[in-house]
């Protein structure tokens, strides 16, 4: 971090409560008694997104001087969030978060953490801590494919961590297996289970969480299972905000803000949450700081679910192909923004409904303006990470209603076909492209066979099932991949915009 030892002026303030009042003038900050909060929440997943989104609704609220006793524990069950949990226990679970807009940039230090439980093999602590009484909500944001869900999107009982956890329930290796071992401890202590609140976009994912968890559970203790199906709450919600990555930029930006905050969040000047409104044990007031409480969650994540994350993807293989370094200047690419656009308009807008306030052509001027601010560094790359969670996840299921309604999919197909060439691990001008997935070495000795075989990439029916057999959808990918190849990217991307 050398290069960011640049002369900002004054010497910058070491975030922490006992300088909140010495921080810059127009630096918001909290203004409720951090000491009188009493913990309500577990989160589990504490990267930018939950501080960026989540956290900062209930900021809001305690800004008003309300749900007090709310407060957040953080928790992590990966080796590398104990590192997440250092830095911000060493400044008291603050976080300052840098609104990026084009107008201009705003900060405020939110507060609405006040502990992270420690990071230990086994999480006898997050176990802990999910069985106090306290705790009415555990909520997560872990990734899409962090949900131990096979080809079918049932529970993977055969993965080797969901085996462990069922054989060894006190010591866990995933946080839903220490879920469910505080679910446990709070039955047999006669406490009522916590709501678990899926926060990842996944569609139904508190259905998601649900079947993670019973299904888990069923393997250890078919009665617990019962009692948490059927007193459990796991709402379905909808989550949206664009909060890049932190990296030396993000840290810089703080800096020059008189800020020293080893885990800043940058972010967009757009927030959005729909929640089903379904919590056994209560829930902060959300909807008092611009939430939405509807039962009607499953149009809402579709539309964006279908057009953002699916339009992210249908940027990201194209861009990392032709070198484009983040979202922003992919949307400045004629050719990458011509084919978003027209993907959205032929062959996903025509399988998204309109909901209450907006309809889909208006979502996506929406996700096109933000797409395009040269404020927000979100990386191509980050976008782009876990194409095996994502494709399976954004893509597919769109492919699949195109297909049996009988409309376009060739720029799908085309999407597809970038996928698996952005796979074989090289940009056009032949720079390599580094391991961006967790199966990346199986993707990448695919990819390098269906370049003379394009079928083959079909073949990994994990992802696309009976897809392969499609004759129209095969068809179509061969033929991308294979234009691919033979002629560029921008050769493919310029022929499938001259498509009528």
């Amino acid at each position: 971090m050398d290069e960011l030892k640049q002369d900002t002026g004054n010497s910058p303030v070491a975030l922490s409560l006992g300088t909140l009042d010495q921080l810059p003038e127009g630096i918001a900050r909290p203004t409720y008694d951090r000491a009188k909060l009493t913990p309500g929440i577990v989160h589990i997943g504490l990267g930018n997104f939950h501080r960026g989104h989540q956290a900062w609704y209930l900021h809001r609220l305690m800004q008003q001087g309300l749900a007090q006793d709310w407060a957040i524990i953080g928790a992590g069950v990966r080796p590398g969030d104990a590192a997440m949990r250092d830095r911000l226990l060493a400044q008291d679970c603050l976080t300052t978060l840098i609104e990026l807009d084009p107008a201009g940039t705003s900060a405020e230090v939110i507060g609405s953490m006040i502990d992270f439980v420690p990071v230990e093999e086994g999480h006898g602590p997050l176990i802990a801590a999910m069985s106090d009484p306290r705790i009415r909500i555990v909520s997560l944001t872990v990734t899409e494919g962090g949900y131990y869900r096979d080809a079918h999107g049932k529970l993977d009982t055969g993965h080797p961590d969901i085996q462990h956890d069922m054989a060894h329930p006190d010591t866990p290796r995933t946080a839903f297996g220490a879920m469910v071992a505080a679910l446990r401890n709070r039955k047999e202590a006669g406490i009522a289970p916590f709501t678990g609140q899926c926060c990842d976009n996944l569609q139904g994912n508190g259905a998601i969480l649900r079947q993670t968890l019973v299904g888990l559970a069923q393997g250890i203790d078919p009665k617990l299972a019962d009692w948490i199906d059927t007193t459990g709450s796991f709402p379905n919600s909808m989550v949206d905000c664009i909060v890049p990555a932190t990296g030396d930029a993000e840290r810089l930006r703080v800096l020059e803000l008189g800020i020293k905050d080893a885990a800043p969040v940058t972010h967009e000047n757009f927030r959005q949450w729909v929640i089903e409104d379904n919590f056994c044990l209560g829930r902060p007031d959300w909807d008092k700081v611009g939430a939405t409480f509807s039962p009607n969650v499953h149009s809402y994540e579709a539309m964006k679910i279908r057009m953002l994350n699916a339009g992210h993807q249908v940027l990201a293989n194209a861009g990392e192909l032709l070198g484009r370094p983040t979202i922003a200047s992919c949307m400045a690419d004629p050719q990458i923004a011509g084919f978003f656009k027209k993907v959205q308009i032929e062959e996903i807008i025509p399988h998204v409904a309109s909901v209450p306030g907006t309809s889909p052509a208006a979502y996506l001027d929406l996700i096109t303006r933000r797409f395009s601010n040269p404020e927000i560094r979100d990386t191509t790359r980050r976008v782009a990470f876990d194409g095996s969670s994502r494709h399976p996840g954004f893509i597919l299921p769109i492919l699949r209603e195109a297909l049996a309604a009988g409309t376009p999919i060739s720029g799908l197909a085309l999407t597809e076909a970038l996928w698996a060439r952005m796979c074989y691990g090289t940009r056009e001008d032949g720079s390599t492209i580094e391991a961006n997935d967790p199966i990346w070495s199986d993707l990448v000795a695919t990819a390098t066979r269906a370049r003379e075989m394009p079928n083959v990439w079909l073949q990994q029916t994990q992802f696309y099932g009976e897809l392969a057999a499609d004759t129209r959808f095969a068809t179509a990918f061969e033929g991308w991949l294979t234009d691919i190849w033979d002629n560029g990217t921008e050769t493919a991307l310029s022929r499938y915009l001259n498509k009528m």
